[in-house]
């Protein structure tokens, strides 16, 4: 089992950062691999690139920093690409989405994160509270005794639910068969 999980910061070793470490530090405890992969950078050749892991994971992770209250613009520029690429290999895989903020604007970036993972069938897993970690430094960060939890919390619930999906798969039950997609319009 593989979580890929996608730094939208553009700081490679930042606060963002520092979150996903906790992550998948705890996922490697529970014998599942986690790469992170720098999502700072929306080329067509990074996005490309991530989309090629996608395919191969098993569950996917974003995390952002609160830029103005939302997620970091590279993230989102990230995130429109890679869903149309990737967007076939993300269905029914679990994901989560990680908010790393000086004070305020976390649940703001949460919420428009988790919207690509709800559009592509993903269930979304959580931690012990709002997926977050607070500080203005990957210090500061690594002080936020109560963020850090709820990353290791995240990390633990998203072992657990691979390794049911895992067990279900060998017992017969596979995922839901997928409808082709219904547009309405209402415009006349």
């Amino acid at each position: 089992m593989k979580v890929l999980l996608l730094n939208g910061s553009p700081r490679k070793e930042g606060c963002t950062y520092t979150a996903l470490t906790e992550i998948a530090e705890t996922l490697k405890k529970n014998g599942v691999e986690a790469e992170i992969f720098q999502a700072g950078d929306p080329s067509q050749e990074n996005v490309a690139a991530a989309a090629a892991i996608m395919k191969e994971a098993d569950a996917l992770i974003v995390g952002s920093p609160v830029y103005w209250a939302s997620p970091s613009g590279q993230i989102i520029e990230f995130m429109d690409k890679f869903a149309s690429k990737a967007g076939k290999d993300m269905i029914h895989k679990p994901a989560a989405a990680v908010a790393s903020a000086r004070r305020a604007g976390t649940t703001a970036t949460l919420d428009v994160l988790i919207k690509y993972f709800t559009y592509h069938q993903m269930p979304v897993v959580s931690g012990n509270y709002w997926t977050m970690v607070h500080g203005n430094t990957p210090d500061d960060v690594r002080k936020d005794a109560e963020g850090l939890q709820i990353m290791r919390t995240l990390g633990n619930n998203m072992a657990w639910l691979l390794k049911c999906i895992e067990a279900g798969k060998k017992a017969g039950i596979d995922a839901p068969e997928t409808e082709q997609k219904i547009m309405t319009n209402f415009i006349r």
